[in-house]
């Protein structure tokens, strides 16, 4: 092959080369607008918030640079990040994370045994609650668990004579996490849950008849030996998508609770921390620094997950 090369004219070489470049230039510009959005809307913010990081910035008078103080502010002095919003943020990443993960799976999964006609309309009962906007997540489940006598979970509390004057569940340092997780594994069959589904749907039946011939006796053997193999690609995806939603999961607290701190920071997540030092404190350069913290996070917990569910080859 390497004589051949060497034989050929010069006038086929710069055809050739000729051709490379045409292909390399048509793939940058098929690249070129998923540059700029990355460019614009992650890669540029990211950069922005990490170099903020360094800084006191008020929104009024210009960023000044404050070296690693807001970090070691953070570290030492913020005291309501490590007895509240660390933890809080914790245990709610880890039970919404994994258990709306765990929960999407096994929906798709049943619904991949069923006729197409009702999986497409069940599927979409349980995508709508993704779509749903905060306000109407606000108003459904404030009406749900309101602080009087016309909530419903209050309404029928007292009609069974189990309490005798209305619960503050959402005021309340008791409930007010409980129900974050409750209402946010009720909105968890997101993107992720799609994939999966139509990953499941896309497996080769052949696979299965196979399987069982080798030996497979029933349906927990079929999941763990040939769908989670056959779908890994769409289970890293949902599981990175849960993770990110979890941890940047923050609105939800604010909504039900009508505060921001949430009452005794009950339900405050870093997401609230940073949304209260930004917009209420208007400490920018501090707010930064914990959006960054977030990130490695995020990054973290996402390495974790590739790898369990990335390729082992």
């Amino acid at each position: 092959m390497t004589a051949a090369n060497n034989t050929k004219s010069p006038l086929s070489r710069i055809k050739t080369s000729m051709s490379t470049a045409s292909d390399g230039f048509h793939a940058f510009l098929l690249l070129l607008p998923y540059g700029i959005l990355f460019s614009m809307f992650i890669a540029i913010p990211i950069l922005v918030a990490f170099g903020l990081s360094f800084t006191y910035f008020d929104l009024v008078q210009a960023p000044t640079f404050a070296g690693l103080t807001n970090y070691i502010a953070l570290l030492t002095q913020d005291t309501i990040f490590f007895q509240h919003v660390l933890p809080n943020t914790l245990q709610f990443a880890i039970i919404v994370g994994p258990g709306g993960y765990m929960i999407a799976f096994m929906m798709a999964w049943i619904l991949a045994q069923i006729q197409a006609l009702p999986r497409t309309i069940f599927a979409l009962f349980l995508y709508m609650p993704s779509l749903a906007p905060g306000v109407f997540v606000g108003v459904l489940w404030t009406t749900i668990f309101s602080g009087n006598q016309h909530g419903y979970v209050n309404a029928l509390l007292l009609n069974w004579n189990l309490i005798d004057q209305p619960l503050q569940f959402l005021q309340s340092p008791e409930h007010l996490m409980n129900i974050m997780i409750i209402v946010s594994l009720w909105s968890a069959m997101g993107i992720g849950f799609l994939a999966m589904l139509a990953g499941i749907l896309n497996i080769n039946e052949e696979l299965y008849e196979a399987a069982y011939i080798d030996g497979i006796r029933n349906r927990f053997q079929e999941i763990i030996y040939i769908t989670i193999p056959s779908v890994r690609p769409q289970m890293l995806f949902g599981a990175v998508m849960a993770i990110v939603g979890a941890f940047n999961a923050g609105a939800i607290g604010v909504t039900l609770s009508g505060a921001n701190p949430t009452p005794q920071n009950a339900g405050q997540l870093i997401t609230n921390h940073i949304d209260d030092f930004a917009f209420i404190r208007f400490e920018m350069g501090y707010a930064a620094a914990i959006s960054v913290v977030l990130l490695c996070m995020v990054w973290v917990f996402s390495k974790l997950t590739y790898k369990f569910f990335g390729d082992t080859d």
